[in-house]
């Protein structure tokens, strides 16, 4: 056994010391509320997404359709006014709405509408395809110290943490972390021992991270888990869109978040498994995976 086989034994090894638990199927069916015959779309989640910006309409639009696709009540999608016709033409059933902008990205003016919306919502999803523009960090900054509903920061709105990672001890409310390495790097954490330092910065902010790659791991203070499902064929982009939009949807419906995280990657890596075995892993697109994710539901 050389020193990296070892390294990886040890780390295995403490993943299960420390109580870890693989994610799977019989999680999801535990997590979903029973729909009551009386129901009605708000007894389902009002759920927020803050996204886009020029060149990256496609965010906001996967990130929706896959909350709609797992299941969320009612989903508003706030986008910065440029992108504004592209998106709302893109989405039927979810509610979109245009934001303050500057330089194609929203401007800090974006703030106060956001934070009136936020004030009835069930959970929020901040960041994916933002851009990493001024008034974005005011605008990440500004949800976390306001929201009293779960938030999801996604892409751009973990890049707004970059030396600033002291502003999640603000947050009033439960913050889950959705980084692939790069932007886990930007965190301050050292991707090379991914459970060790997950743990680390789950319990120094008293936050969830669920840290994406092959073997996602979703790491709180007290809770960890590893994910078992998923396959080359999702790493493409757009695929951590459908991921934090189906997240958003179970912390809507009123999963605890570790939970949530936990039971969102194994429904997505589940329903990109579906697609490659149809369809094989070269061609598969995030698109698809949305379109699976109700079998799996079902």
């Amino acid at each position: 056994m050389n020193d990296l086989q070892r390294a990886a034994l040890l780390r295995q090894r403490q993943l299960y010391r420390d109580g870890c638990k693989q994610t799977s199927g019989e999680l999801l069916d535990r997590c979903l509320p029973v729909r009551k015959r009386t129901a009605h779309k708000g007894d389902f989640g009002r759920v927020l997404i803050v996204s886009g910006s020029v060149g990256y309409t496609g965010a906001p639009v996967l990130a929706a359709n896959a909350a709609l696709r797992s299941g969320a009540g009612l989903i508003f999608v706030g986008v910065p006014e440029p992108v504004y016709p592209i998106v709302a033409q893109k989405l039927d059933e979810p509610m979109v709405f245009p934001l303050p902008a500057e330089a194609g990205g929203l401007s800090e003016a974006a703030l106060e509408p956001i934070l009136q919306r936020l004030s009835g919502m069930d959970a929020c999803l901040v960041g994916p395809g933002l851009g990493r523009g001024a008034g974005v960090g005011a605008v990440v900054f500004g949800i976390l110290k306001s929201a009293k509903c779960p938030v999801i920061l996604d892409a751009d709105g973990i890049n707004a943490l970059e030396g600033h990672t002291d502003i999640l001890r603000q947050a009033q409310a439960p913050v889950i972390l959705t980084p692939h390495d790069g932007e886990f790097r930007r965190l301050g954490c050292d991707p090379s021992d991914r459970y060790a330092e997950a743990k680390r910065f789950a319990r120094e902010h008293g936050v969830t991270v669920l840290l994406k790659g092959h073997r996602t791991l979703v790491v709180s203070p007290d809770k960890v888990w590893l994910n078992v499902t998923g396959n080359p064929g999702m790493a493409t982009g757009g695929s951590g869109d459908v991921l934090a939009g189906v997240l958003l949807s179970l912390l809507g419906q009123g999963v605890e978040p570790t939970d949530a995280a936990a039971a969102a990657v194994w429904l997505h890596g589940a329903a990109g498994d579906f697609c490659a075995e149809a369809t094989g892993e070269y061609g598969l697109t995030p698109s698809d995976m949305i379109a699976a994710l109700p079998i799996f539901l079902k």
